[in-house]
C-alpha cells in the first residue's frame, strides 16, 4: 500500500489549474495551425492567427488565454493500492482549487444556482473519481467555460434512429450553437449507457488529444465524417465565416439499454483547457 499526502494532492491541482489557464495544449496549437493552413476566409485566418498570438502571450506572461478561466472539473484514476493521508482526498482538491484561481488571479464563477451569490473562490470544483488497479493517482483538470458548457445537451434517441439519427443530431446541435460557444471549437460525443453515462462519456471524449485516432475504426470513420460535415457548416472561427468551424470531434461509446439511444454533445471553445498528471 503506497501513501499519498494530502497536502500532496492539493499542490498538484493548484499547479494544474494554473497550467490550464496560461498554457494552450500543443496539440491544440497544432489544431489551430492546421486550420489557418486550410482557411479560406480571410476574416477566418485573421481569427486563427490572433488565437495562436494569444496563446502566446498568455504562455509567455502567465495571463489566462481567456477571461472565463471555467468551473474546474477534475478526473481522478485512484489507484487501488493508494491510501490517501492527512485529509480527505475530495477536501484535498478542492483547496487546490481554492489556491490556484486565488493565487493566479482566475476569474472565480462558480456561484448559488437561485441567488447568483458568487461563492468567492470557485469551489465547490466537479470531481470525477474512479477506482483503478495500481498505486498511483491521475489527475486531469480541465476548466470549462460558460459558452460552451451552454451549448451541450444529452438527447434520448430513438434505437430506429441509429448511427445516422445520432451524426445528424450532433451535426444539428453545432449548427444551433452556432458562434456561441467560441469557435473553432472541440466536439465530445458520448453513446449509450444511460442518460448520464452518455454526458460522462462526452466530457471524458474531450480529454483525448487531438491529433489521436479512436482505436475502433468505426468510431474513428464517424469522427472524420462528423469533422467533415461540421466544417461544411460555414460557422467558422469566432461564428464569422469560413471552414474552420471545429478543430475535432471526439467519441466514446459504450452499451446500452434495448429501448433507449442516449446521445450526449458536450462542446469545448477553442481554449480547450486540461491538464493532467500522474503522481
Amino acid at each position: 500500500m503506497r501513501e499519498v499526502g494530502a497536502e500532496q494532492i492539493t499542490k498538484v491541482v493548484k499547479q494544474l489549474a494554473l497550467e490550464a489557464a496560461y498554457q494552450l495544449g500543443d496539440d491544440v496549437r497544432e489544431a489551430l495551425r492546421e486550420g489557418l493552413r486550410q482557411e479560406t476566409s480571410p476574416a477566418g485566418q485573421d481569427v486563427l492567427n490572433q488565437l495562436l498570438e494569444n496563446a502566446d502571450i498568455a504562455r509567455d506572461g502567465e495571463f489566462p488565454m481567456c477571461q472565463d478561466t471555467g468551473l474546474a472539473v477534475i478526473f481522478v484514476e485512484l489507484g487501488q493500492d493508494v491510501h490517501i493521508v492527512g485529509d480527505d482526498i475530495n477536501e484535498a482538491i478542492q483547496e487546490g482549487v481554492r489556491q490556484g484561481y486565488e493565487e493566479g488571479y482566475l476569474r472565480k464563477s462558480a456561484c448559488h444556482p437561485f441567488t447568483r451569490k458568487n461563492t468567492g473562490d470557485n469551489t465547490p470544483a466537479i470531481i470525477h473519481i474512479s477506482i483503478v488497479p495500481g498505486e498511483k493517482i491521475k489527475l486531469t483538470l480541465a476548466g470549462k467555460g460558460g459558452g460552451s458548457e451552454n451549448m451541450s445537451r444529452v438527447m434520448m434517441l430513438k434505437p430506429s434512429d441509429g448511427k445516422d439519427g445520432i451524426k445528424d443530431y450532433v451535426e444539428q446541435r453545432v449548427k444551433e450553437a452556432g458562434s456561441n460557444p467560441c469557435p473553432p471549437i472541440v466536439v465530445g460525443v458520448g453513446i449509450g449507457g444511460t442518460f448520464e453515462k452518455a454526458a460522462m462519456l462526452a466530457k471524458e471524449a474531450l480529454l483525448r488529444p487531438l491529433d489521436d485516432s479512436n482505436p475502433d475504426p468505426e468510431l474513428a470513420e464517424m469522427e472524420y465524417e462528423l469533422l467533415e460535415r461540421i466544417n461544411r457548416i460555414g460557422i467558422g472561427p469566432a461564428g464569422l465565416g469560413g471552414r474552420t468551424t471545429a478543430l475535432a470531434v471526439k467519441v466514446e461509446m459504450m452499451s446500452c439499454h434495448i429501448a433507449s439511444l442516449p446521445v450526449a454533445v458536450n462542446i469545448n471553445c477553442h481554449a480547450h483547457r486540461h491538464k493532467e498528471v500522474v503522481i
